[in-house]
C-alpha cells in the first residue's frame, strides 16, 4: 500500500492490492497518508499457499483492472 502511495507522490501511476484481510489496514494506510479516499484492488487470502497455477490465475483476474486503473491515471 505505502509503496503504491510514495509511487504516486513521485508522479509514477500505481495501484495497491491487499489481500482481503488486509483491505481496513489498506484504508488506514491511506488515511494516515492523508488519502481517505485512495482505491486499491484487493483478492481473497491467502494466497502464500498456492500453486504457481494458481497464483497466475488471481493474476490474470486482477489484470484486467489494474490495466483499466493504470490507463485511466494516464489520461488524468
Amino acid at each position: 500500500m505505502l509503496d503504491a502511495i510514495l509511487m504516486e507522490e513521485q508522479g509514477v501511476p500505481a495501484i495497491a492490492i491487499v489481500t482481503a484481510p488486509f483491505r481496513n489496514t489498506g484504508e488506514a494506510m491511506a488515511r494516515s497518508w492523508g488519502l481517505p479516499d485512495y482505491a486499491f484492488l484487493d483478492t481473497p487470502h491467502p494466497i502464500a499457499n498456492l500453486t504457481a497455477a494458481e497464483l497466475d490465475a488471481r493474476a490474470d483476474a486482477l489484470a484486467a483492472a489494474v490495466e483499466g486503473w493504470l490507463a485511466e491515471a494516464a489520461r488524468s
